[in-house]
């Protein structure tokens, strides 16, 4: 799976001389998670969220993340955790592992970023192990991830979920930010769907976020549909998956700004998010990439390229805590305890 191309700027990369693996982590130890809720249920919330973060270390001297490094476990949980996994809070437990990610410098050579995702993976998958063997006690989850951690998400179905008793007890799947094409469903996936109805379970949503004036969105979907063709070649089902998160709806794939539930204004950063702000923003699916209009006074920056990766999740976050809250109850109406 792809991540958006110019989405983290990054220097030159690590030599493979330089290079030393950060010390691995023991997921049995609460410093290893950036959220790790007590093992006791909550109250009101019988579901969990295992959410895996995106890129977050922009370090051009290493090609994955030091754990120790508190600097980016403080920007990893202001800039993204709170901003992000808070918007399943209500309805879930949120477990939320820290891993030795790629950082921005692996990103530039193809064979440094394949090995810097093979070394995060292989903690994400750790953390999800642990979790399972230790914490989810038979629970319903949902599986998130953005950007990076999208693509370890979308790894983790395809290896421990899709076709396992796992499959059963997994509400939803939110994979944003990466290339998840349509085809994935029936070969990557032979039981996983992608979510239809915003009512279903057991199911993949996912999408990327763009501004209307991009200058060649065919040029850019073309790029994260790679994914699939170098994986299937130029095969039938290479079109991206676009879910509308403001209808998650594949049958309503537009809606206006009155739609909208709540959009994080401002760049992810620091310091607490902002009050959300209703009826600031409306998308379209448009050839696989969904087109979002937002409102001036949310003063969002894109990318150079027009992309709003940074915001894939800010912009709907009301509207992605009103559909996890109502697949939540779906799943528990299918499956009473």
């Amino acid at each position: 799976m792809l991540l958006a191309t110019g989405t983290i700027g990054a220097g030159a990369p690590a030599s493979t001389s330089q290079h030393v693996a950060p010390p691995p982590l023991d997921y049995s130890l609460s410093a290893s998670w950036a959220k790790r809720p007590a093992a006791q249920p909550i109250r009101g919330k019988d579901v969990d969220v295992f959410y895996i973060h995106p890129t977050t270390d922009r370090s051009v001297d290493r090609w994955n993340q030091d754990v120790a490094d508190a600097q980016v476990n403080r920007w990893t949980d202001e800039s993204v955790v709170a901003r992000q996994a808070s918007a399943f809070d209500a309805c879930c437990r949120i477990f939320a592992p820290r891993y030795r990610q790629s950082t921005a410098g692996a990103f530039p050579d193809p064979v440094i970023r394949k090995a810097a995702f093979a070394l995060a993976y292989g903690d994400v998958l750790g953390a999800f192990d642990e979790y399972m063997a230790h914490d989810n006690g038979g629970r319903p989850f949902m599986l998130v991830g953005h950007s990076q951690g999208a693509v370890h998400a979308a790894r983790l179905i395809e290896e421990r979920i899709d076709g396992t008793v796992l499959a059963g007890r997994m509400v939803a799947a939110y994979v944003v930010g990466i290339g998840l094409s349509q085809g994935d469903f029936g070969r990557t996936y032979k039981t996983v769907r992608s979510c239809e109805t915003p009512a279903q379970t057991g199911c993949v949503v996912g999408w990327n976020s763009i501004l209307p004036g991009m200058a060649d969105k065919g040029k850019f979907a073309a790029l994260l549909e790679t994914a699939f063709t170098d994986r299937y070649g130029d095969a039938p089902g290479k079109a991206l998956l676009c879910v509308n998160p403001l209808t998650f709806d594949q049958a309503k794939p537009a809606a206006p700004r009155r739609a909208s539930s709540g959009a994080a204004p401002g760049d992810p950063g620091f310091g607490p998010m902002q009050k959300l702000r209703p009826h600031s923003v409306s998308a379209r699916c448009e050839n696989g990439l969904l087109v979002v209009d937002p409102a001036p006074d949310l003063n969002l920056k894109p990318l150079p390229n027009g992309s709003l990766h940074y915001h894939d999740i800010g912009l709907f976050w009301a509207d992605i805590q009103r559909n996890a809250v109502q697949r939540s109850k779906a799943f528990r109406k299918t499956h009473p305890r």
